[in-house]
């Protein structure tokens, strides 16, 4: 069975007039909340992960039901759409089931594949929804001929909702197809004082490989020292920010009404667990995620505010 699929154009988005694209806010509403934002930027739990070994290697994957309760856990129940916009048969043959080898049963059945592709839509508070697709393959192996089939063409549906939605971060698997998984991370860890990563710290006074470490800044998470000793480069989001950029976003800042400025600071403060001694958040904001946490809440309150870029 094939359906046909129907192609959707989307609007080009106009460039920004002056500025950097990465300290301005365009004058349209986001299609992300700032709750989004922050779900779909955070590490990825390894206790989610699982592994299964492929053709002699080792592979990491999500589970499709994991990544059906977190598309439910970020956009909602009603606020996502799964669609298979198409679906083929491209393999059938009888096979012999069981072990190969000696101690193989002489007992056939089928084999079946099939792919698929499948369409995510968003139902965002942005002006148009936005989508994704995705493509997959499923195999089944059955006695039953209507089994191989019903096996294979939920496996093909499912590996295609799985790359579709890949695309939208960390919590679908992006961050499994980082070979070196550096925001892959143990929630159940227990996240260290910044006295710890001395080495003093620690019983023979060593740095152990392949531990995690909270990044500088506010709310830093783990990032893995790689196996040579290293620490990896920072992602784009830990990068810092500019003097002249920090000046500009403290001034925007300290121009919003009050309510506004309260609701950000414990927003601000609740994101990058900043602690309530802390007088002030203004000296956390000092990386490129902090920036973009800000934009997101700004033009998710105040549609019509901008960060201004500084000159």
């Amino acid at each position: 069975m094939t359906i046909t699929k129907t192609t959707i154009t989307r609007p080009a988005t106009p460039k920004p007039q002056g500025g950097s694209p990465t300290s301005s806010i365009p004058s349209h509403r986001p299609s992300f909340t700032a709750e989004q934002i922050e779900a779909l930027t955070a590490p990825l739990d390894r206790a989610k992960v699982q592994t299964r070994s492929q053709a002699g290697r080792s592979l990491a994957y999500i589970e499709g039901w994991v990544v059906i309760a977190e598309a439910n856990r970020i956009f909602g129940f009603d606020g996502w759409q799964r669609e298979t916009i198409e679906v083929r048969c491209v393999a059938e043959r009888e096979r012999t089931l069981g072990a190969r080898g000696p101690e193989a049963s002489n007992r056939t059945g089928w084999g079946v594949t099939y792919t698929a592709r499948v369409r995510i839509t968003l139902n965002t508070t942005g002006p148009a929804a936005v989508i994704r697709e995705g493509s997959g393959a499923g195999h089944g192996i059955d006695a039953d001929l209507g089994q191989a089939h019903e096996s294979a063409l939920k496996e093909a549906e499912t590996d295609a909702m799985k790359r579709a939605l890949m695309t939208f971060g960390n919590p679908f698997g992006l961050a499994l197809y980082d070979k070196r998984q550096r925001q892959v991370t143990s929630a159940a860890a227990p996240q260290e004082s910044p006295d710890a990563n001395s080495s003093q710290a620690r019983p023979n006074g060593s740095r152990p490989t392949n531990y995690t470490h909270a990044m500088a800044g506010a709310g830093g998470e783990p990032s893995a020292y790689t196996d040579t000793g290293y620490p990896p480069q920072p992602a784009p989001g830990l990068l810092p920010l500019d003097e002249a950029t920090i000046r500009s976003l403290h001034s925007t800042i300290r121009r919003l009404p009050r309510p506004l400025l309260e609701a950000l600071t414990k927003g601000f403060r609740k994101r990058f667990s900043i602690p309530e001694a802390a007088a002030t958040i203004a000296d956390r904001i000092v990386q490129k995620r902090h920036l973009d946490w800000v934009e997101a809440f700004l033009a998710q309150h105040q549609p019509r505010q901008a960060v201004l870029a500084p000159a």
